[in-house]
């Protein structure tokens, strides 16, 4: 069987079995069953395909019939531009999210907190794009923070970044010119309604806190300001329908401006708000 025939049935098959983006997860997983870059697939398509390989690719289309994600298969994501381990303890990173990373880096920093690490995309994104930044990034889970240490490592940013097991603001000390967060966010009544590639595959404790799904920014907004530099910032996602609850949280607690940014689809997706003193002097060298 050659490298397209291979393909595809294994996107009909996807297809069949209703997978949306059957094409481009048949090829990212055929690239995968190779060791190639999905760019280099094009190329060996006329080959035949080896043997071993082969049943490795039937084997990865098996699993992602089972709605496994294909992150969580290659054990790794893109995300602004780098590559991160992924395992089930640890969110997906998310095109959204990249959002967060563009408001952080338009202006400089110093120090950046980020909550709720889980692969340290967010923080090792943002320490990436400020060269002379440092970070600390904070999880609940030691798993997590084991795969953002990993990450570090591979970015060559673990001596500009440390993690620790905290829930939320407990243990950290120090004041910080710049925090961020993209917290458990989802209302319990929303879970069900999840794609199974979600519900079923990602760490609940980073997609929902309960209730309401405000628990978590209650906590940040209560602990913001005695851990903000003045005017320093904080950067949030949110949901798409919280903007305004969570801008109230957020002025409830003296923060000031909160703004809420769109994302590409026109949905609510960052909050931004500074904690009160001159945000044009913060992070300045």
């Amino acid at each position: 069987m050659t490298g397209t025939e291979a393909l595809s049935a294994a996107t009909r098959r996807l297809g069949e079995a209703g997978i949306d983006g059957a094409p481009r997860d048949a090829r990212r997983l055929l690239a995968h069953a190779l060791g190639i870059a999905p760019d280099r697939v094009t190329l060996i398509l006329p080959d035949p395909m080896d043997a071993d390989a082969l049943e490795v690719f039937k084997s990865l289309v098996d699993r992602r019939m089972a709605r496994e994600p294909v992150s969580q298969i290659t054990g790794q994501r893109a995300f602004y531009g780098c590559t991160f381990r992924v395992t089930r303890d640890t969110l997906d990173p998310r095109p959204e999210t990249e959002l967060l990373v563009q408001a952080a880096l338009e202006r400089p920093f110093v120090k950046i907190l980020d909550l709720g690490t889980g692969t340290g995309c967010i923080l090792l994104s943002c320490l990436a794009g400020m060269p002379f930044a440092t970070g600390t990034g904070t999880d609940i889970s030691e798993a997590a923070l084991a795969v953002a240490a990993g990450n570090a490592a591979d970015l060559r940013l673990e001596r500009r970044a440390r993690f620790l097991c905290a829930d939320w603001f407990a243990g950290v000390n120090g004041r910080f010119d710049l925090i961020v967060s993209n917290p458990p966010y989802i209302a319990a009544a929303e879970m069900a309604g999840l794609a199974p590639e979600v519900r079923d595959w990602e760490p609940h404790g980073a997609l929902t806190p309960g209730g309401d799904g405000l628990a978590a920014y209650r906590a940040i907004a209560a602990g913001a300001g005695a851990r903000l530099m003045s005017g320093g910032r904080l950067i949030l996602e949110i949901g798409p329908t919280q903007g305004e609850a969570v801008a109230d949280l957020l002025r409830a607690q003296g923060l000031a401006e909160p703004e809420i940014r769109r994302d590409l689809d026109g949905r609510d997706r960052v909050v931004i708000a500074y904690r009160q003193g001159a945000p044009d002097e913060c992070g300045a060298m």
